[in-house]
């Protein structure tokens, strides 16, 4: 099976302005996600899509020419700046089985969690997959920075929300987690390419809009989204301290790995 990768970034973001090349144990952001796709088995080619020149010029020179792109500004979110790339490849002729949208602010991606999404794609009725791990404490059940995922009982997404789901009647919040499972949602997606095309060309939906969550756009249209279980849960960085956050754990993998 024939992967791309494609690894949206932003300059101007709200939270947290020039993040993909803010630096992490001495490099951006930015080369930890695209390092994890190039070395993953099954990705053939990865680029990053970019609308600002600053971004463009530091991946080209750090990765090679072909490995950023720059696209429009007018794009409402990562997907939507996939199927630029994707549909400007094909127009080259260069054609993938399978797409993975990989977020750039997620360094700690593992080629794993890579692998797992695009193996969703053997079975062939699969035309979006992304990845859940399971929230290990109140704190984040309860953040809206984490985003929860509700499944059927085949693997498939129910809903995907900032509040805590499934609500429990007659338990108090802080026993939740000790009455049953519940799972965050692993910003990755992967998609079949014509599907990637359907979901760009379709509008923002009500419920995207309320919860700022891209996903609820393809799940309100009627796609069927697969949702794999990962043990490994990524750290997001959405603002300085995050990165501060993410520093601590760069340093502690670091000192684990020399003993």
């Amino acid at each position: 099976m024939k992967a791309l990768a494609v690894i949206p970034a932003r300059y101007a973001s709200t939270r947290f302005p020039g993040k993909p090349l803010a630096l992490l144990g001495g490099r951006p952001i930015i080369d930890y996600a695209y390092a994890a796709a190039r070395f993953t088995e099954g990705i053939e080619r990865t680029v990053v899509a970019t609308d600002d020149e600053r971004i463009f010029a530091h991946v080209e020179q750090a990765f090679g020419r072909g490995s950023v792109m720059m696209t429009s500004t007018e794009h409402h979110s990562g997907t939507d700046r996939c199927g630029e790339v994707v549909g400007r490849l094909a127009e080259k002729g260069e054609n993938y089985d399978v797409v993975v949208n990989l977020q750039g602010d997620e360094p700690f991606v593992e080629s794993s969690q890579l692998q797992l999404l695009i193996g969703c794609f053997a079975d062939e009725s699969i035309a979006i997959a992304t990845l859940k791990t399971r929230i290990a404490s109140t704190d984040e059940l309860f953040s809206p920075n984490n985003v929860k995922v509700v499944c059927t009982t085949n693997g498939k997404a129910l809903y995907f929300s900032r509040q805590a789901i499934p609500y429990r009647r007659d338990v108090d919040p802080p026993q939740w987690l000790s009455e049953g499972e519940y799972y965050k949602h692993v910003g990755i997606y992967a998609f079949r390419p014509k599907v990637l095309a359907e979901v760009c060309a379709k509008k923002q939906s009500q419920l995207e809009t309320s919860e700022k969550l891209e996903q609820l756009r393809w799940l309100e249209a009627g796609y069927s989204i697969a949702v794999c279980e990962t043990p490994t849960a990524n750290i997001g960085i959405d603002t300085p301290a995050d990165l501060e956050a993410a520093e601590r754990v760069l340093r502690y993998k670091e000192r684990i790995t020399q003993k």
